[in-house]
């Protein structure tokens, strides 16, 4: 089971990846609410017709109707945080917050999942925190908006993933983790659009269901992963977005990482990937059997 997980958070990497390259495409010509607003839908009348399939038919109706409101309200955020930090900063200046959020989701998963979070933790935290510092050589005063914008996806990302592994623990309906999140999304959006509305081109129509069909894929994929694996055992293995948004960047935007944004990015990911061996060889907790999870 464990290898089945990680198998699936590496998929999640390619998924999301393509995901966020069309957000970077779509940024400089659209507003947020009308990429997500369609895409949301998409997505929800996606898991509709999933749920439709003999194998998969359970309904939607949720045992955590609280933790699920969070969960997509989380969403919602993230997803016009990360949209900004696409529309401001590079592919590879957004990766070291993205390479934050499995130390997050270990601080995190003490208060939320009641999993202890062991000092080694923290000390992830720290070497992280100095990663994303490698960013900003002129100091605190050369972080600009962007860069808010990113550290709030992450926040908001993570906190959304560990809200899926705690739902995930009490119910085996994956689609319903992927139908609301979105829903909330294009109900969101969708009282703003008709204020930032443009007409688009065929073209550009088909780069959003491109996004909304990568969307759908990647967040079933991730529930079902977080069903097999704790949240700080699956966010680490997101940090092979690195690769693939370094390698979409050249290929699709003519962008070259500084050696500055390299540096950050393997402070952050040397450090999630030591808060996995400690916490794997602390807890034993990477070991967990799938009815607990």
């Amino acid at each position: 089971m464990a290898a089945t997980g990680a198998a699936l958070a590496v998929g999640y990497t390619v998924l999301a990846s393509g995901a966020d390259a069309i957000t970077k495409v779509i940024a400089g010509a659209y507003a947020a609410p009308q990429l997500y607003a369609m895409s949301g839908l998409l997505v929800a009348l996606m898991s509709l017709a999933a749920d439709r399939h003999p194998a998969q038919r359970r309904g939607f109706r949720t045992t955590c109707p609280r933790a699920m409101a969070m969960r997509s309200a989380a969403t919602v955020i993230a997803a016009i945080a990360f949209f900004q930090a696409f529309r401001l900063l590079s592919f590879a200046e957004v990766f070291p917050f993205v390479a934050l959020i499995p130390i997050i989701a270990a601080l995190m998963s003490g208060p939320v999942l009641g999993e202890p979070v062991r000092p080694v933790a923290w000390a992830a935290l720290g070497v992280g925190v100095l990663g994303v510092f490698c960013l900003f050589p002129a100091g605190l005063g050369s972080i600009g908006a962007g860069h808010l914008w990113a550290l709030l996806a992450s926040v908001a990302g993570t906190f959304s993933i560990v809200l899926a592994r705690y739902i995930g623990r009490r119910e085996s309906n994956g689609l319903a983790l992927v139908l609301y999140p979105n829903l909330a999304l294009c109900v969101a959006m969708g009282l703003v659009l008709p204020f930032v509305w443009r007409p688009m081109p065929l073209a550009d129509l088909g780069w959003v269901v491109g996004y909304a069909v990568l969307l759908f894929s990647a967040r079933w994929v991730l529930v079902l992963s977080l069903r097999r694996l704790p949240a700080y055992a699956v966010t680490p293995l997101l940090n092979l977005q690195f690769v693939w948004m370094v390698a979409l960047g050249a290929l699709a935007f003519g962008e070259a990482p500084e050696m500055r944004v390299m540096l950050g990015a393997t402070a952050v990911i040397v450090s999630g990937v030591a808060l996995v061996l400690g916490e794997a060889f602390g807890t034993g907790t990477l070991r967990e059997s799938p009815a607990r999870a």
